[in-house]
């Protein structure tokens, strides 16, 4: 049984899957990596620790940000500027995408932050 959604399915919907992995990086930092661009770093108010805080917190998912169900995707607006942040898959080596995001033992997830004017 799946105790996080009472859950008696043996094994969650891939895009579920993929979105817990994603959660995971995303909320607790584990599962891959967390990278912010040149523009984000440079903010005279940048502080890596509000900037995790504000990514684990971040529950505004939607139909337009989230259509596929896998929450790799969002806006925040945090240190007085607007922000995307997106998670990508790659194979472990980094070289290639990921031949299935949803198997955490052949992906790399990397939670990317960027100036909405760096998109």
């Amino acid at each position: 049984m799946d105790s996080e959604n009472g859950c008696t399915c043996a094994t969650p919907p891939r895009a579920e899957r993929i979105a817990r992995l994603n959660d995971r990086l995303r909320q607790r930092g584990e599962g891959g990596s967390l990278m912010v661009t040149a523009g984000v770093s440079a903010l005279p108010d940048f502080d890596p620790l509000a900037l995790a805080l504000a990514l684990s917190k971040y529950t505004a998912f939607d139909e337009e940000n989230d259509p596929h169900g896998e929450r790799d995707f969002g806006d925040l607006r945090l240190f007085g500027e607007d922000m995307f942040w997106k998670i990508d898959y790659y194979d472990l080596e980094r070289k290639f995408g990921s031949p299935d995001p949803a198997d955490e033992a052949v992906t790399s997830r990397v939670l990317t932050v960027m100036l909405v004017s760096e998109y």
